[in-house]
C-alpha cells in the first residue's frame, strides 16, 4: 500500500450521513448511560455522575504529540494522543493516577475536542490516539463530524483498559481504524481487587473479539510502515503472576490468532496505593518477564513487540 492511500473508513461514514445519526444516537445513550460494562443507568446528561465519575462534556487531561507508543503507531513524527480524564477502572497501581482517579483535566466542548483532533493532524501526528475514551466515546463520536468537515483524514486510534461493552464498540464499527486495548488479567477475583473491574475476563474475552471480528488479525501497514487499520493488544507483567500472563497468552493464541500484535509491557513499577504493598509494591524481576516471554513464544504469538529487560525496571 502507498503511504497516505489509505482513507479512513470514518469519511465514508460521514459522506453517508451514517456518521451523524450515530453521533446523535450515542449522545442520547448518556441519558441512561451504558457505554461500559458497569451499566451504571445514569443520565449523564444532567449531569449525574456514574462510576467514571463524568458528565457528558468530555474533559481532557493533556494532548500532544506521543513518541513512546509502539513503532507503527508512533512513527517518525509522534501519536496525536489526547488523554481523557476519568476512568471505568479503579486501578490501585494505576501510574496515571492523577488524571484517571483524581480528574485532573479540563471540561472541553465538542468544538475543542475536534480542534484537537485538528491542531495534531497539522502538527504531523500519524493518527488520533483517545486514550482511557471508554466514558466518553459518545463525545468522541459526536465531535469527529465536526473534525471531518475541516479536513481530519488520519487513523483514529482507540486506547483503552479493555474493559468494554460490546455494544459501545459496534457503535464505534468503521469509526476506530486500529484497537489498542488491554488483556489485564486472566482472573476476575484480581481484576476485581486491584482494579476495580467486575467480571473482567468474561467482558475483555468478549470485547477482544468485538475489535478482532472488525478489523481482523492483520496489522496493515503503509510503505513506510505506520499502521492503518487493526489491532494491538497490550500486556502488562505484573510481580508474582498476578496478571495470569500464561492465559492471556493462551486465550488469544487459541481463541483469536496467532498472528495477532501482542505488546508484551515489562515497565510495571510500584504506584498510586500499591507503594509499599507486599507483592505489587515491587518491580517484576528479569526472569519473570524471561517467563513471560516463554509463554508468548510457546504460544506462537510471532507479531508484536516485547521490551528489552534492563536493571531499570527492577
Amino acid at each position: 500500500m502507498l503511504a497516505g492511500a489509505h482513507s479512513p473508513s470514518y469519511r465514508a461514514l460521514y459522506k453517508s450521513g451514517e456518521l451523524e445519526e450515530r453521533a446523535r444516537a450515542a449522545w442520547q445513550l448518556l441519558a441512561h448511560c451504558e457505554l461500559c460494562p458497569h451499566r451504571c443507568g445514569v443520565d449523564r446528561l444532567a449531569g449525574v455522575l456514574g462510576k467514571c465519575r463524568s458528565g457528558a462534556l468530555p474533559k481532557v487531561a493533556s494532548w500532544n504529540l506521543h513518541p513512546w507508543e509502539e513503532p507503527p503507531i508512533s512513527g517518525s513524527r509522534g501519536s496525536g494522543t489526547i488523554f481523557f480524564s476519568g476512568c471505568t477502572g479503579r486501578c490501585r497501581f494505576c501510574q496515571n493516577y492523577p488524571i484517571s482517579q483524581m480528574g485532573v483535566g479540563q471540561e472541553v466542548s465538542l468544538e475543542r475536542l475536534a480542534e484537537m483532533m485538528l491542531r495534531l493532524q497539522r502538527r504531523g501526528a500519524h493518527n488520533i490516539n483517545f486514550v482511557t475514551p471508554t466514558h466518553f466515546s459518545a463525545a468522541l463520536v459526536a465531535a469527529l463530524p465536526l473534525a471531518i468537515e475541516q479536513g481530519l483524514c488520519i487513523p483514529l486510534l482507540y486506547n483503552c483498559s479493555g474493559f468494554e461493552s460490546v455494544e459501545t464498540l459496534r457503535l464505534l464499527e468503521g469509526i476506530i481504524d486500529i484497537w489498542l486495548p488491554d488483556s489485564k488479567y486472566a482472573n476476575d477475583e484480581v481484576a476485581s481487587r486491584w482494579s476495580g473491574f467486575p467480571d473482567y475476563v468474561a467482558h475483555n474475552r468478549r470485547a477482544l473479539a468485538e475489535m478482532f471480528r472488525q478489523v481482523g488479525e492483520q496489522l496493515v501497514l503503509d510503505d513506510d510502515g505506520l499502521a492503518w487499520r487493526g489491532m494491538v493488544i497490550r500486556h502488562l507483567v505484573l510481580p508474582g503472576g498476578l496478571a495470569g500472563t500464561e492465559s492471556v497468552m493462551r486465550w488469544i493464541a487459541r481463541n483469536l490468532s496467532r498472528n495477532v500484535h501482542v505488546s508484551l509491557m515489562a515497565q510495571y513499577f510500584p504506584a498510586y496505593k500499591c507503594v509499599g504493598e507486599q507483592v505489587l509494591g515491587c518491580k517484576i524481576t528479569e526472569d519473570e518477564y524471561k517467563e513471560a516471554i516463554a509463554v508468548l513464544e510457546a504460544e506462537g504469538l510471532g507479531h508484536g513487540w516485547v521490551q528489552e529487560w534492563s536493571p531499570a525496571y527492577s
